[in-house]
């Protein structure tokens, strides 16, 4: 019997979360912020140390434009 790959959501896709610059243990996602006409925003903390990374994100939907 053949399997149907099925592609997943978009918004169940895993966003890659990064290495805390101050101790290298992994951030954890805690704010999505969209952006009008420009790029995104993401904003990671970090459990261990407290550290908080902001990353810009570009829309890829509009990577065609």
């Amino acid at each position: 019997m053949s399997e149907v790959y099925a592609r997943p959501e978009p918004t169940l896709i895993p966003i890659p979360r990064p290495p805390c610059p101050a101790c290298q243990n992994r951030m954890m996602l805690i704010h999505v912020a969209a952006g009008c006409d420009g790029p995104g925003l993401r904003i990671f903390e970090c459990s261990k140390c407290g550290n908080v990374h902001k990353v810009s994100t570009d829309d890829p939907t509009r990577a065609a434009e």
